[in-house]
């Protein structure tokens, strides 16, 4: 994936959703909200270009620490999954917008 998250975090996990977006990444050389931060004005600029006018992305957003004993794979399958819990498709690898780096 090229852009802010390839060089300066370790993408673990993506899902595009028709309203909001999961991430699952390990920042290697800014703290998280400044990546995020840079993710969302690279991405705002992106849309842009394709035509679309207005704000992107909302001022916050919500993120979680995984602790030691939370499995990588675990929760980067459940993030893959969201559009089944949501009955856009009945299988993850069927939806085009999710990926994760163990597929």
């Amino acid at each position: 994936m090229e852009g802010p998250l390839s060089k300066e975090s370790d993408l673990i996990a993506v899902c595009v959703m028709p309203d909001h977006v999961h991430l699952l990444l390990a920042p290697t050389s800014k703290n998280l909200v400044d990546l995020i931060g840079k993710w969302k004005s690279y991405s705002t600029h992106l849309i842009w270009k394709k035509g679309y006018k207005g704000m992107v992305w909302q001022r916050s957003f919500y993120d979680h620490a995984l602790r030691r004993d939370e499995d990588l794979l675990m929760v980067a399958e459940y993030i893959v999954c969201n559009p089944v819990r949501k009955g856009l498709v009945e299988d993850w690898r069927d939806y085009p917008f999710s990926w994760h780096k163990w597929m």
